[in-house]
């Protein structure tokens, strides 16, 4: 039936308008769609580049060189070498195990390197590179690089290791790299992100701890693309790093040798000041121990072996030993006199081989005693009443002042582990760490530098530089960093009366070049380097009454750990003083029989600059200075010999 025509168009009218609303509808959504395809695709689209990138390439960290160490004369003592080293890629071995045993069957793998490696493939990303193999030889390489396609994740690399050619010479000063440790990184807030490079070396003891933000340098960073499981398909670029800064210490290769070589077989130290610039020239510890052990990883029984050896190898005695001075702290005591005017250099003391203080008797080293003593007597035959008496007079602070003054008691500011400070006590000093009153007995025992006077042999030569030139005179062990030179340590006027002065050099020079001088065995011949210089004998033990009664041990009768420490200090030439030496020999008997020799040996070396001729030793020593000269340079390394590329 057909429908009438008003009905056919009411029923049009209707489609139409719900077709506009439709497609009106339709229109706004696309609308919508479209601006919001703008934004993403065209305000957004830097965002979403970035976004898409990060999945694509990732951004790793190119470790840098570290900077080189040298001596004064542009000599190496740390230096980098090639290193050849197998890494692995967790996501890429897959089954790490059986990629190691394949690994092991070409290449022999260090158990506890392996161990270590273990921990850290569980422990790091999967597409963290992680040494499983260092040091291997070229041949290991090549074996590697030829079975890659069996060793998936393994790759075959060269790198930079640190290497010390001077070997034990410097290892109490320039120290060692060792891999950074949960320690090393539990000590900072905020580490570098460098630091988390698996087995990234940085420094442990020494100039290489100190100075690391400067020999460090900085990180380069490459672009490598990855696929969606984050294997590497390809580098895209590389920013190289900033090589760590070289660093020029003040030390002389060839003396730190002769030194360390001249205190060999002893439990010793030695320190040599250039008295102008306050250069350390030399400082040696021994025994000592090789470094480059440490930067490969120490094994067990040689570090048990370090650790068990009765004459400590690891501290730096140098600059960490703290001593009793002994009488060669009377210079000191003698000076305070002097300032403060409690004694004049005619005046003389009675010894009778002892003196009365306080219902206790303190005893001189001389038990028949000396007889009338000035000081200049005093100092050279180190006669110790003649002390006893001046600090009745002088009292302990002005004693305490005068040592700080001449750079005793005083933690100098070098870049090595653990300076020592020293003790130069007070009655202050003594009530807050002692929690006692100071006794006048204490005055006399600190006036021959016994009791709570403790001084590392820095210090001493510190100490000796100071008497030598009157000026303040401060070590300096870093000559330059990356070229740029640093201020010397050649120190402003101390303000004392040089004629005071001028008694105690006189005095000092008496003690090697008078016959009745302590150090009279070990003068020096030569008129234009003629020492001054003073010996000194620490107590390590009491002696009581009974002993003394029946006698008092010799050194050589007892155990070495209860023999008395020798001491001595010199400077030369006297007239125009360039070196002030400082020795120490634990456990050594006399500073006259066993650090003056030693001192007397290297100021030579110091001052020729080569071994002396025989010429500047007295006639009696000749024969054996020449025996010994031929050992020693045949046990010394050349100081332009292997490894010696000059900055």
């Amino acid at each position: 039936m057909r429908r009438p025509t008003r009905d056919t168009a009411e029923s049009h009218r209707k489609v139409t308008r719900r077709g506009l609303i439709l497609g009106g509808a339709m229109a706004g959504f696309m609308g919508v769609l479209a601006l919001r395809m703008r934004h993403l695709q065209v305000e957004q689209a830097d965002q979403f580049r970035l976004l898409a990138d990060e999945n694509r390439i990732n951004i790793r960290l190119i470790p840098p060189t570290r900077g080189r160490i040298f001596d004064r004369e542009g000599r190496v003592i740390a230096e980098n070498v090639p290193s050849y080293r197998i890494t692995m890629v967790r996501e890429e071995a897959g089954d790490v195990d059986d990629v190691i045993a394949r690994l092991a069957r070409l290449v022999e793998l260090n158990p506890e390197e392996l161990e270590r490696a273990r921990a850290d493939l569980r422990k790091l990303r999967g597409d963290t590179p992680v040494t499983v193999a260092d040091r291997v030889s070229w041949k290991d390489i090549s074996r590697v690089a030829v079975n890659t396609p069996a060793l998936p994740g393994v790759t075959p690399e060269v790198g930079l290791s640190r290497n010390y050619p001077r070997g034990a010479d410097y290892a109490h000063i320039v120290g060692y790299v060792g891999p950074v440790s949960d320690r090393d990184l539990e000590k900072l807030d905020a580490p570098n992100s460098l630091l988390l490079i698996p087995r990234f070396q940085i420094g442990k003891i020494g100039v290489e701890a100190e100075k690391e933000d400067m020999l460090r340098g900085k990180a380069g960073t490459k672009r490598v693309e990855v696929n969606a499981a984050g294997r590497v398909m390809r580098e895209l670029d590389r920013v190289e790093g900033q090589t760590g800064s070289d660093l020029q210490l003040t030390l002389d290769n060839a003396l730190q040798s002769y030194v360390a070589a001249r205190l060999e077989g002893e439990s010793a130290a030695a320190v040599v000041l250039d008295c102008e610039t306050g250069d350390v020239v030399a400082c040696a510890s021994a025994p000592s121990f090789d470094p480059n052990l440490f930067v490969r990883g120490i094994s067990v029984p040689d570090y048990k072996a370090l650790l068990e050896n009765k004459y400590r190898p690891l501290p730096n005695k140098a600059v960490q030993g703290l001593y009793p001075p002994g009488s060669t702290f009377k210079m000191v005591t003698a000076l305070a006199a002097l300032e403060d005017e409690q004694v004049d250099t005619t005046e003389t003391v009675y010894c009778p081989g002892h003196l009365e203080v306080s219902n206790r008797r303190f005893h001189c080293w001389k038990r028949a005693g000396h007889g009338n003593v000035d000081l200049h007597r005093s100092l050279r035959e180190s006669c110790d009443v003649y002390y006893y008496d001046l600090a009745l007079r002088v009292g302990i602070e002005k004693i305490s002042a005068m040592a700080r003054r001449l750079g005793l008691g005083i933690e100098h500011e070098l870049p090595l582990t653990s300076v020592a400070g020293g003790v130069m006590p007070t009655k202050d000093w003594k009530l807050i760490s002692k929690g006692s009153e100071w006794v006048i007995g204490d005055s006399v025992n600190a006036a021959i530098g016994q009791g709570f006077v403790l001084a590392s042999p820095l210090q001493l030569a510190v100490m000796t530089a100071r008497l030598a030139t009157g000026r303040s005179v401060t070590p300096r062990l870093v000559k330059s960093i990356g070229g740029v030179e640093q201020p010397t340590g050649h120190g402003e006027d101390l303000g004392l009366n040089e004629n005071n002065l001028r008694e105690i050099r006189k005095a000092m020079y008496a003690v090697p070049n008078s016959r009745r001088g302590t150090a009279y065995g070990s003068r020096i011949i030569e008129d234009a380097f003629r020492m001054a210089g003073k010996t000194g004998t620490s107590q390590v033990r009491n002696i009581s009454a009974e002993e003394r009664a029946r006698g008092v041990y010799r050194n050589e009768d007892l155990p070495w750990e209860r023999r008395d420490h020798a001491l001595y200090v010199n400077y030369a030439p006297y007239e125009t003083p360039k070196y002030a030496v400082a020795v120490i020999v634990e456990h050594g008997g006399g500073g006259s029989t066993a650090a003056a020799p030693i001192a007397r040996d290297v100021t030579l070396q110091a001052l020729y600059g080569e071994d002396p001729p025989l010429a500047a030793y007295p006639a009696k020593d000749r024969a054996r200075i020449k025996t010994q000269q031929e050992q020693m340079r045949r046990a010394r390394p050349d100081p332009d010999g292997e490894g010696s590329d000059r900055a």
